[in-house]
């Protein structure tokens, strides 16, 4: 199995402060490597998990489903765990409902930082998936919604439908466990995305119990904002909320 270039989980032990990074469904960890990048200056122990079936083939992605990416992201948490005094989780769209499920499971997540994060798509065509899956493999991609010209994501050209078909039945059982979410939250969201709709972002404020959330608009940028601009404003609230809630 050949993972693209760019692709690849990355992994750095330094202090007590542990960050656990997650990209999203059909993408890499491209996507979110200026934020692992950013966390292993500051001196913290970082995991980014490539997620299983991703940054190769959207063949590869087709054959796994929700539990085998969640199983990747709880064995990243556990080695972080195990070195860390505490744990702070950061997620891109799918990879934001991933960390959400896991603070969901474990309580002493110290935080999280949810980017565009999908919860409940809109997309009345993922009603026909339990048919579509089985008479074609994939649809047109989703990926590479970055509004800043000249940028591009890592991404599949094809979004795999049963893997598809598996990320919608996690986000149902992520969005019915919403309110055993009490830690801190940011969440930063583009008005305009072109992936997942701003209403996920209103769904996870309206359930979940976190009584210190901070909501912020990222107006210049699509779905990819960790690429988009701007990607430095992430970068530098991303790391005030985890010097906030890992101190």
């Amino acid at each position: 199995m050949q993972i693209l270039p760019g692709a690849e989980p990355l992994s750095h032990d330094g202090s007590q402060v542990g960050v656990l990074v997650c990209h999203g469904f059909t993408g890499t960890t491209q996507s979110m490597r200026p934020i692992a990048e950013r966390c292993v200056a500051e001196g913290w122990t970082v995991r980014m998990p490539r997620l299983p079936g991703h940054g190769t083939t959207w063949q590869d992605l087709n054959k796994t489903v929700w539990t085998d990416w969640y199983a990747e992201v709880e064995a990243a948490y556990a080695e972080l765990q195990e070195r860390c005094t505490h744990v702070a989780v950061v997620g891109l769209s799918l990879g934001g409902s991933l960390v959400t499920l896991l603070a969901e499971e474990h309580d002493d997540v110290a935080g999280l930082v949810l980017i565009n994060p999908a919860y409940e798509p809109k997309d009345p065509r993922l009603k026909a998936l339990p048919i579509v899956k089985r008479l074609v493999p994939s649809l047109a991609a989703i990926g590479n919604d970055i509004k800043k010209p000249g940028v591009t994501e890592l991404a599949y050209d094809r979004t795999p439908l049963k893997a598809l078909h598996s990320a919608v039945a996690m986000w149902r059982q992520v969005t019915r466990d919403l309110p055993q979410i009490t830690q801190p939250i940011l969440l930063m969201h583009s008005p305009e995305d072109h992936v997942v709709e701003p209403s996920n972002s209103e769904l996870l404020l309206s359930r979940v119990s976190s009584a210190d959330v901070t909501e912020i608009l990222l107006e210049d940028s699509f779905h990819v904002a960790t690429l988009d601009n701007d990607a430095e404003r992430i970068l530098d609230e991303t790391v005030d909320f985890v010097r906030k809630v890992c101190a």
